[in-house]
């Protein structure tokens, strides 16, 4: 296995809002916004898996405000998890006028990756994650809990098996 490190593999996009960006109200289509948030969510995991990788899932998707018609958005991913061979990634978007202001955090989402053997195009083993900030420690906590309840969703994992979600209810 990778050896595990400090997570460092942050990922900033920039966008402006176009009009062919919009729907007819003139706000960001949400298509179009997801579309970048993988993009970045794709690039950060790759950089933390030293490989190529691919989207498994994206949940946990908040459209909180509307992104009007030239809004310039920042896209800010981080790795927050690591597993054998997947990778969790936090994705949050601020919109904010041309002139950078008023910033307001409009959107975020959780992204899953599994890391692919170049050779093989098969799951690889990737490096493992160190938080450090108490933001990042809190991410790395909860995102067992995530990774069970797509599991379970998903039908991969019984939720009498889902310990760190029964343990929210249990004393």
């Amino acid at each position: 296995m990778k050896e595990k490190r400090v997570i460092d593999s942050k990922t900033i996009m920039t966008e402006m809002i176009m009009p062919n960006d919009t729907n007819p109200l003139g706000n960001l289509m949400g298509g179009n916004l997801l579309r970048w948030m993988d993009i970045a969510a794709g690039i950060c995991a790759a950089k933390h898996c030293e490989a190529h990788v691919v989207t498994a899932s994206v949940d946990h998707v908040s459209f909180d405000l509307p992104i009007i018609l030239g809004s310039v958005i920042t896209i800010e991913a981080n790795v927050t998890r690591a597993y054998t061979t997947s990778v969790e990634v936090y994705v949050e978007v601020q919109a904010a006028e041309i002139t950078g202001a008023n910033p307001k955090k409009s959107n975020h989402a959780y992204f899953s990756f599994v890391g692919l053997d170049e050779s093989t195009k098969k799951p690889t083993r990737i490096p493992q994650v160190i938080p450090v900030s108490s933001v990042e420690v809190d991410l790395f906590q909860s995102a067992l809990r995530r990774r069970q309840l797509r599991l379970i969703i998903a039908g991969r994992m019984k939720p009498e098996d889902a310990k760190e979600i029964r343990s929210l209810f249990m004393d």
